[in-house]
């Protein structure tokens, strides 16, 4: 699949058939994630994988009320907890070196993109689930101080086709030179 064809047509998916994700494209997803760029080099991301039908259980309870992707993390055959080690994106010696502070956000959504690109290229599909109680999930997974769960990832073939929402004009985003000054000549 060309570049541009996927990221226009990835969907976020939170429902899944049963049929499995092979070891093989496992190993794919998390080339996906190793090869992403980050500040640095640093590759501040950790990512459990979780199979287990009652990991997995554990971890959609752990959701928001009525988070849409409880089903989907039930459902999918695979689910990535993509995490995050503090202290390192964004810091030369120690210190913080831009005003935005800790980098690993940033970084740690190139990876989670890089995945579920390439899970799209694969058939699979993902949603990005940012929505749960992070502390008891971080407790669960047993995670060491200086590392945190960022987001969950369930990944599996879809169940049905996601529609695209509508997306903003590139005249509402688009500015010339400095803000508030549009961008002429170009059409979205």
């Amino acid at each position: 699949m060309e570049t541009r064809d996927c990221l226009k047509s990835r969907r976020s998916i939170r429902r899944f058939t049963d049929q499995t994700v092979t070891d093989e494209m496992l190993l794919e997803l998390l080339e996906a994630v190793r090869w992403a760029p980050s500040w640095a080099n640093t590759q501040c991301w950790e990512l459990i994988i979780v199979r287990e039908p009652a990991s997995k259980q554990k971890l959609a309870d752990l959701l928001e009320e009525n988070n849409p992707a409880f089903k989907g993390v039930l459902e999918a055959p695979v689910v990535f907890v993509i995490c995050a080690r503090r202290g390192l994106a964004g810091f030369k010696k120690g210190e913080t070196t831009t005003n935005k502070g800790d980098w690993f956000m940033f970084d740690i959504g190139i990876a989670a993109q890089n995945l579920c690109l390439a899970a799209w290229d694969l058939g699979l599909g993902t949603v990005h689930v940012g929505n749960y109680d992070h502390a008891r999930v971080d407790e669960f997974l047993g995670l060491p101080a200086g590392v945190e769960s960022v987001e969950i990832i369930p990944a599996g073939f879809p169940a049905k086709e996601g529609k695209a929402p509508p997306r903003k004009p590139l005249d509402e985003f688009v500015f010339n030179e400095r803000y508030g000054q549009k961008l002429n000549g170009l059409n979205s």
